[in-house]
């Protein structure tokens, strides 16, 4: 029988005999109940994407010996309580457990001003509004579930991450919803300096490297409610990573994991790679970004041809 199982049934005891000794109540406090069956390994406490959903949040680590009552067969139960941090809850309570989600080093107004990431009451309020109008539009084309939506530029040096940053960053707006950037563009490192966390392994070493675990590779933005995937450090085989079962598995498992999670993958640019043409079957919805000048009427139709104009949701024009 594991602790946690064990923890349980002693709990079930307790109760029974409180009704019987209201004496011992106030020493007979039942721990907050958690009813959970530990489903994960307990390693995935160091899991900073698992420890965002916790149902509630907890001091340092700590260990309380409580006793029970008296039992019928005179044994004196003692129960040895671990951090309750370290369960994950049977009931997912987004409403709760979003407000959790890490933030070690939060951007302050002048580095979002700085970076050009969106916040809500920044002066440019038509790019706010925007950005706010694409995700509106993503929501009624996928319905009430969550969704994927990759982003690729059309321009051949033009790398798509702020604007992918960007559309997260409206995701996570909204307090009853968070988003992951999935960086998927191993040959730029502009994330790093979107992200107010050192980032380091990624999507191309989990997929190469099968002793990495999710939690390996997902960091803290600096924004509340959004973390990232940076691509990786390698690159050379970028195309047979993508194309791989664990990149399959990896994709399906950041999504499903929780509910409320909106995946943004960003792609290399469409014309100078043919990674986009892999990444777009992880994908639920495509938009493109459209460098100013740079693209044609033609362009943008023909690049909507190759990626399938089922997935096609928008545009997004850059100034």
């Amino acid at each position: 029988m594991d602790n946690n199982k064990l923890y349980n049934a002693l709990l079930k005891t307790q109760e029974r005999h409180r009704a019987e000794r209201a004496a011992h109540a106030d020493s007979s406090e039942a721990g907050s109940g958690s009813d959970t069956d530990v489903q994960e390994d307990v390693a995935n406490d160091a899991n900073p994407d698992l420890n965002y959903r916790r149902r509630e949040s907890f001091g340092e680590p700590t260990r309380a010996e409580r006793p029970f009552p008296e039992s019928e067969s005179g044994t004196n139960w003692t129960l040895v309580e671990e951090r309750k941090a370290q369960y994950s809850p049977s009931v997912y309570d987004s409403s709760v457990s979003l407000d959790l989600i890490n933030n070690p080093r939060p951007w302050s107004l002048d580095d979002l001003r700085e970076r050009k990431i969106i916040y809500p009451g920044m002066a440019n309020k038509a790019i706010l509004d925007a950005f706010r109008e694409v995700r509106i539009k993503l929501r009624d084309r996928a319905g009430a579930v969550n969704f994927s939506v990759m982003v690729s530029s059309l321009g051949r040096k033009d790398n798509s991450v702020l604007t992918a940053f960007n559309l997260a960053a409206t995701f996570a707006m909204d307090a009853q919803s968070s988003a992951l950037l999935v960086d998927c563009n191993p040959w730029d490192s502009d994330l790093d300096h979107l992200v107010s966390s050192p980032v380091n392994l990624g999507v191309t070493d989990f997929v190469a490297d099968n002793s990495l675990k999710v939690k390996d590779i997902i960091y803290p933005s600096g924004l509340d409610r959004l973390s990232v995937v940076p691509a990786g450090t390698r690159s050379a085989s970028a195309v047979e990573l993508f194309s791989a079962v664990r990149m399959r598995d990896l994709m399906g498992e950041l999504k499903s994991r929780y509910p409320d999670r909106f995946l943004i993958i960003n792609a290399p640019p469409l014309k100078a790679s043919t990674e986009a043409n892999i990444l777009i079957r992880y994908a639920n919805q495509l938009v493109l970004s459209v460098p100013f000048g740079e693209v044609t009427p033609d362009d943008i139709v023909s690049s909507v041809e190759t990626l399938g104009s089922e997935k096609f949701s928008g545009l997004i024009f850059q100034q």
